[in-house]
């Protein structure tokens, strides 16, 4: 993993080699959280009321999250092909979460129109999540 930058900087090519852990770290912890939470906090039913979807399917979507995170992590340190599969689950939930509840609205701040707000979090996510999906571990 981890290609030299070649920056012709000692110190900023091997900071380089790892900084992908800036990246990893973040993505999987909001999913991580995020599962997690839908377990704990309101719970399925809860969300699943909210957003119209069956139990089974909210729950489906919670497992899906703490698995993309959980292998967004592992896949640092084991394959890169492990890294795209949880890019993969985590594309394929922020895409249902941009446009079952976010789509209309790009800043993030809750209106009358959309309380949960809009979907400026969620692309850069999604950004992050395809960047992975393309390169696995040779970022």
């Amino acid at each position: 993993m981890g290609a030299p930058i070649h920056t012709g900087d000692q110190v900023l090519d091997d900071l380089g080699r790892h900084s992908h852990w800036v990246l990893r770290v973040g993505l999987a912890a909001v999913f991580l959280y995020m599962g997690i939470d839908k377990f704990m906090g309101g719970g399925i039913a809860g969300f699943a009321t909210v957003f119209g979807l069956p139990v089974f399917l909210a729950t489906l979507v919670a497992l899906g999250e703490i698995t993309g995170g959980v292998l967004i992590l592992v896949g640092g340190v084991t394959n890169g092909w492990v890294t795209r599969l949880g890019a993969a689950a985590m594309i394929g939930i922020l895409l249902g979460a941009i446009f079952m509840a976010k789509w209309g609205q790009w800043h993030f701040m809750p209106s009358p129109g959309y309380p949960m707000g809009g979907m400026m979090f969620e692309v850069t996510l999604l950004v992050v999540a395809i960047y992975f999906l393309v390169r696995g571990n040779e970022v």
